[in-house]
C-alpha cells in the first residue's frame, strides 16, 4: 500500500482488469477488484477508503477458482456481486455472496449463489440501475438476456431474450431514468432497446464504441467511449451527431464513467503505450 500527495494506491499480488463500487454500502466509500491470472488461485478484494481519506484498506480477500474479467457489484446487498471468468477453455459467470465473517481472518469462502446460464461466452452484466429489485441483464454478442433472480432459492432463470443478430453487441448500460430502456454497444452502431419488447428501438451509427454510460443527473444524455473518436457526450433527443467531444486522447478509448454524485465529473480508461486514466470536469 502506498500514499502520496497525488493520490492513494493499492497494490495486487496479480495483473487486473475491473474493479466495481460497492453501491449498496451507504456507510463508507467501498469498492470490488479482482485479479485475471490464467495459473494462479485469482483473488477478489474488498477495499475501502479509510475514514480518514489517506490510505486504502483491505476488508477482504476472497480466492476465486478462475480469471476474473469482468465484475459488478449487487446494487442492494454489498455482499453480493456476479463476476465473468475464464476457465482456460471457456467463459462462465455467476453470482456470489461474501460471507459474513469477511472481517476475520480466516474468512470463509465466497458462496457461489448460482451460475448466470450455461456456455454464456463472454458477456456482461448489468444489474438493475438503483435500489432492490430481481431482474439483471447479461449480454453477449450473438443474445440480450433479461433475467429474474430468486435469491431465497439460489437460484436464476431467463425471463425473455432476443437475438442481436449480425449486430454484435459487446456490452452497454442500463438507463437510471427509464428501467424499461438500455443502451447497447456493437461495432457499428449504439444501438437502444426496449426490455418490454426486447427489441431495438433506435440506434447510433457509430463506428468502434466501447463503452456507454448514462448521465445519472439529466435525462436523455450519455457518454460513449470510441477507439476514433476517444469520448463524446450526446443528447438521445438530437443523436445525429455528438453535443461535445472531449479532447486529451491520441490512443483509443476503453471505458467511461460517470460520477454518482457529480455529473460534471467524468472518468475515462484509455489505451496507449502504458494504459491510463483521465478525469473530466
Amino acid at each position: 500500500m502506498q500514499g502520496g500527495s497525488s493520490g492513494i494506491g493499492y497494490g495486487l499480488k496479480y495483473q487486473a482488469r475491473c474493479i466495481s463500487d460497492v453501491k449498496a454500502d451507504t456507510d463508507h466509500t467501498s469498492f470490488l477488484t479482482a485479479t485475471l491470472s490464467l495459473k494462479e488461485e485469482n483473488e477478489v478484494h474488498l477495499i475501502r477508503i479509510s475514514s480518514g481519506g489517506t490510505e486504502l484498506v483491505c476488508e477482504g480477500l476472497f480466492s476465486h477458482p478462475n480469471e476474473i474479467w469482468d465484475l459488478a457489484s449487487c446494487p442492494f446487498d454489498q455482499r453480493i456481486f456476479s463476476t465473468v471468468y475464464f476457465t482456460g477453455e471457456s467463459y462462465g459467470a455467476a453470482i456470489w455472496q461474501i460471507p459474513e465473517l469477511y472481517g476475520e481472518l480466516n474468512s470463509p469462502q465466497l458462496e457461489k449463489i448460482t451460475p448466470i446460464g450455461d456456455n454464456v461466452g463472454k458477456i456482461n452484466i448489468l444489474w438493475w440501475p438503483s435500489g432492490r429489485h430481481d431482474k439483471l441483464i447479461s449480454i453477449n454478442e450473438e443474445n440480450l438476456f433479461l433475467w429474474s433472480l430468486d435469491m431465497p432459492r439460489k437460484a436464476i432463470q431467463v425471463q425473455s431474450q432476443e437475438s442481436a443478430g449480425m449486430h454484435h453487441l459487446s456490452g452497454g448500460a442500463w438507463d437510471p431514468h427509464d428501467v424499461n430502456a438500455i443502451a447497447a454497444t456493437s461495432e457499428s452502431s449504439l444501438q437502444f432497446w426496449d426490455l418490454r419488447t426486447m427489441k431495438k428501438t433506435n440506434s447510433i451509427e457509430r463506428s468502434h464504441v466501447r463503452n456507454v454510460d448514462y448521465n445519472p443527473k439529466k435525462q436523455h444524455i450519455l457518454v460513449t467511449a470510441e477507439d476514433e473518436s476517444g469520448v463524446c457526450t450526446w443528447d438521445l433527443r438530437k443523436p445525429k451527431t455528438p453535443i461535445q467531444e472531449l479532447p486529451g486522447h491520441t490512443h483509443w478509448t476503453w471505458a467511461v464513467k460517470y460520477n454518482p454524485e457529480y455529473e460534471g465529473l467524468i472518468l475515462v480508461v484509455s489505451l496507449s503505450f502504458s494504459n491510463s486514466c483521465m478525469f473530466y470536469n
